[in-house]
C-alpha cells in the first residue's frame, strides 16, 4: 500500500536525522527545515512514496525527535 508524508514545519527543530535516513525523500528549505521533496511533492503529501523506500521513510519518522514527520496510507490533500 502507498505511503505519504509530510512535515509539521511547525514543530521541525532542523536536527538533520530524516534527510539522513532518506535523502531521497527529505530535504532543507532556506530556514533549515525539513520538507518531503520527494517527486517535487513541495510538503504537499501528494506523491506517494514508492515501496522500496517506505523502510527509510519509516526510519525518518521513527528517528525524529518532534514528531514532526507524518505517514499516511492517503494523501494529505
Amino acid at each position: 500500500m502507498a505511503k505519504y508524508s509530510v512535515v509539521d514545519k511547525g514543530e521541525c527543530i532542523a536536527c538533520g536525522s530524516c534527510g539522513s535516513s532518506a535523502p531521497e525523500i527529505f530535504e532543507y528549505d532556506g530556514e533549515g527545515l525539513a520538507e518531503n521533496i520527494f517527486e517535487g511533492d513541495g510538503n504537499q503529501g501528494v506523491k506517494a512514496i514508492p515501496e522500496d523506500l517506505e523502510e527509510y521513510l519509516a526510519e525518518a519518522a521513527e528517528s525524529c525527535p518532534t514528531e514532526c514527520i507524518k505517514v499516511a496510507d492517503t494523501p494529505f490533500n
